[in-house]
């Protein structure tokens, strides 16, 4: 079995519903149910059983991004229920921002650093090497700095509030783990109402940055153990969801129950069961078929 949930435009249903239908059945599959859900009348799902030996995923992926494009579109072989842990990303998914660039800007070195950043991103470059070298450009940047950029630069993505509070609200255990920074996640996080934060430190010596990261670095490999880690706590059967934007949350995003990108880099994109690129993150809700009145506000 193969459920596959979207948002789209209105008016790219109907035909397009069709033509997708028609081309999903080529490619092995038998579309055993099409409809809107009950619980959220904007999205629909589909309902899909193997009629030919190993059918492709992939090949369904294809033709509803094609079908649907800018869709926000979720697949699971499983029912979809309310995950019991969620493990995100900050930066540039739970946060407009990438904190490091702002905080560069503050010491004239944001166009360098951004250009370091989205390319460590799409996973063209190592991320510890990454980070290091952009940590130590900002050396001798005040620390006063961050707290203005926290004040001035720093906001939630839109819906992120809500999908937090909402998840929590069901029993969902929430962990913000980032390759950002606590001095920035640990306030996003109390914001946002995130439970436990996993991130990097800057070094701080005589109230400026030493240009340096204290203790290990949080990397793709970590956020991937922080996830891992957290469902053994909850034991067997617990299901989880993750959400990251660059090739940093890829591991996380794959080893999750159900990983979906967010407005996300095209590697991150691709791995993941799922992609948000219409609504704002309050689609996830939606996709798991929360109406609207449970939602919570944060």
């Amino acid at each position: 079995m193969l459920i596959a949930r979207l948002i789209a435009e209105p008016d790219t249903l109907g035909d397009n519903l069709a033509l997708a239908m028609e081309q999903i059945e080529g490619e092995g599959w038998e579309v055993a149910g099409a409809g809107m859900l009950a619980e959220c009348d904007d999205v629909l799902e589909l309902e899909m059983m193997e009629e030919a030996p190993s059918p492709d995923v992939g090949a369904v992926r294809r033709i509803l991004d094609q079908c649907f494009p800018e869709c926000d579109l979720l697949l699971s072989r499983d029912a979809i229920e309310v995950p019991r842990l969620f493990v995100s990303d900050m930066d540039s998914t739970m946060i407009g921002q990438e904190c490091i660039d702002e905080l560069a800007d503050f010491a004239g070195l944001k166009d360098r650093i951004a250009a370091i950043t989205e390319r460590a991103m799409r996973g063209e470059l190592d991320f510890a090497s990454a980070l290091a070298e952009r940590v130590g450009l900002l050396k001798g940047l005040s620390e006063a700095a961050i707290q203005q950029c926290l004040d001035e630069r720093i906001r939630p993505m839109p819906g992120a509030q809500t999908l937090v509070a909402t998840l929590k609200a069901k029993g969902c255990r929430t962990v913000l783990v980032t390759g950002g920074f606590h001095a920035f996640a640990d306030p996003v996080a109390a914001q946002l109402g995130f439970e436990h934060v996993v991130g990097n430190r800057l070094g701080v010596h005589g109230g400026v940055l030493s240009g340096e990261v204290v203790g290990g670095i949080v990397d793709s490999a970590v956020k991937r153990s922080v996830l891992l880690e957290e469902m053994a706590r909850l034991g067997e059967g617990a299901s989880s969801l993750a959400t990251g934007d660059g090739a940093n949350d890829i591991p996380m995003l794959e080893a999750a129950t159900l990983g979906i990108a967010y407005r996300a880099k095209p590697k991150a994109r691709a791995a993941a069961d799922g992609w948000i690129e219409r609504g704002d993150l309050t689609a996830i809700l939606s996709l798991y078929g929360i109406a609207r009145e449970d939602w919570t506000a944060g």
